[in-house]
């Protein structure tokens, strides 16, 4: 069973993403009620922090997001799973949100590249 759950807790990107690797898609973040919250990676969520829920890259992957609306990025640190919402591709921290101007919509069209 531990074999298996290093498995899951990966650094950096794996075989499969290369940097440089683009995604583009439906972006949204997190609710105020999951601060402190653990994530999948087991920190603790932490609004102010520039992180992100993403399917299937490797926990500390990092990706630059880019808000497709206006051009806004940042860059994030995956360490969590998700987003389990259709259509989505990214889940990202209040703070990060804030940086991409989307904290009012709620959601944005992004584009993610892999960094690091």
């Amino acid at each position: 069973m531990t074999c298996l759950l290093a498995g899951c807790a990966t650094q950096g990107p794996s075989s499969g993403e290369a940097i440089g690797q683009t995604q583009r898609g439906v972006a949204a973040y997190y609710a105020d009620v999951y601060q402190g919250r653990r994530t999948a990676s087991g920190e603790r969520y932490d609004a102010a922090a520039l992180t992100a829920a993403h399917p299937s890259l490797a926990f500390d992957t990092r990706v630059r997001v880019t808000n497709l609306a206006n051009q806004r990025r940042v860059t994030v640190r995956v360490n969590d799973r998700g987003p389990f919402t259709e259509g989505r591709i990214i889940d990202l921290s209040r703070r990060a949100a804030e940086r991409l101007g989307m904290l009012e919509s709620g959601t944005a069209p992004v584009r993610i590249e892999v960094v690091r």
